[in-house]
């Protein structure tokens, strides 16, 4: 009896090391699942703030939302929203004979085909294309529709005050604020290149303003930091103090008691 007994201890003991081996491989796949289950819930693939990852995780990015500023909790590279004399062309997939091609109106509305009139200023395209989709399920069934932007308003920033050639310049491509300055014309000699202001639209009730020091970014060849321009975006380069009481001084004072270098 006793070879029996010892054969039933090892076989006890061995049903019990497999059940937790079992418990430990079950418990490494629901491990590696939710591991998974985590990297999936960011949209880049990568884990972000406030997921419980460590310091070497990838940051979490903004969601495109185009409101603006990322550093006022808005977004790097925001959607393009539509606005006045945009030109959108819409095709229906299972009803072309609804196809139309609009231009959105001063009010902000564009005007369908047998439906309703459809707010369209400040929308993205695809929050467009939902509200269009909306405007038709009471005329077709189960509605697909595209839209795409034909015309719009292309890039641009704002130069003024002390620049060459003050006005509108179409923003064709990254550009920083010295870029800018220099697109319209450079510095004048009245400018005050230690204060120059960037004002940006963060939305419509709230205007972001800025002050860079250009003349000390020249100095120090640290263009790097000169800030990368938005469109919408209006640099303004104000007069020097030298400028605003030079009518009123003979230019002998002026060099006698005026340093340069003090602006």
């Amino acid at each position: 009896m006793t070879p029996f007994v010892g054969w039933t201890r090892v076989a006890v003991m061995g049903v019990l090391s497999l059940q937790l081996c079992v418990a430990a491989f079950a418990q490494e796949e629901k491990r590696e699942q939710d591991l998974g289950k985590s990297l999936q819930s960011s949209p880049t693939g990568q884990t972000g703030a406030g997921t419980g990852s460590t310091g070497m995780a990838a940051a979490k990015p903004g969601k495109a939302d185009g409101m603006g500023n990322p550093r006022l909790g808005g977004d790097r590279r925001p959607l393009y929203r539509l606005t006045r004399s945009d030109v959108v062309t819409l095709s229906f997939t299972l009803s072309p004979e609804f196809d139309q091609i609009l231009t959105i109106q001063p009010d902000g509305y564009v005007s369908l085909k047998d439906a309703a009139p459809v707010l369209a200023q400040g929308l993205t395209v695809e929050e467009f294309r939902l509200a269009v989709r909306q405007a038709y399920i009471g005329y077709l069934h189960d509605p697909q529709v595209a839209v795409a932007l034909k015309e719009f308003e292309h890039p641009y920033f704002v130069a003024g005050g002390e620049v060459g050639h003050p006005g509108k310049y179409e923003l064709r491509a990254d550009t920083s604020i010295m870029e800018a300055v220099q697109i319209a014309g450079g510095f004048t000699h009245e400018a005050k290149h230690s204060q120059v202001l960037l004002f940006r639209h963060v939305n419509d009730d709230v205007v972001e303003a800025r002050i860079f020091n250009l003349k000390k970014m020249l100095k120090d060849r640290s263009l790097g930091e000169a800030a990368q321009l938005r469109p919408g975006d209006l640099v303004f380069v104000p007069q020097n103090s030298i400028s605003k009481i030079e009518q009123f001084l003979s230019k002998p004072s002026l060099s006698m008691y005026v340093s340069s270098t003090q602006f």
